[in-house]
């Protein structure tokens, strides 16, 4: 049995201590924001934060998670009020298919709890484990930028 918390709850789940972290939260724990990507920890789809650092969920077990703090996007937002990122990266039409957004919103949450203040190159290269082939690079951007605007409280 493994247990950790899980946006905030603790869960316990009795699987191999070896099965991908992601696959646990999908399969077992019915968290279907991380989606499976690639399956090697190269395209960022999967991203969780562990601890607050955002980590690729199909590149480490479950025995790593155990006992530390694992957020997905499913506890981003607060009920019915979403998180200045999703409000930002709807604001700024961020998102084109969506594959890639959770693993996106995810590093970028990890990268504004640590630096409120980005410069754009601290921002792409937060980013840069983090692959979206539709295209909408500079809208992310964009966005990051417009949420750690609002979370400074500079704008709404």
């Amino acid at each position: 049995m493994i247990s950790f918390f899980v946006n905030g709850q603790k869960v316990s789940v009795d699987v191999a201590n070896n099965v991908r972290l992601l696959y646990v939260l999908r399969n077992h724990l019915e968290k279907k924001a991380a989606k499976f990507g690639c399956g090697l920890g190269q395209c960022g789809a999967c991203t969780v934060l562990i601890d607050g650092n955002p980590t690729q969920s199909c590149d480490v077990s479950v025995e790593f998670a155990a006992g530390r703090s694992v957020t997905t996007l499913e506890g981003l937002s607060e009920g019915e009020v979403l998180h200045p990122l999703q409000q930002a990266f709807l604001e700024e039409q961020a998102a084109q298919c969506g594959y890639c957004t959770a693993g996106i919103l995810m590093s970028a949450k990890g990268l504004l709890d640590c630096n409120p203040n980005p410069t754009r190159a601290e921002i792409v290269d937060a980013l840069a484990r983090n692959l979206c082939r539709c295209g909408a690079h500079l809208r992310v951007i964009r966005a990051v930028e417009r949420a750690a605007k609002i979370l400074r409280g500079e704008t709404h």
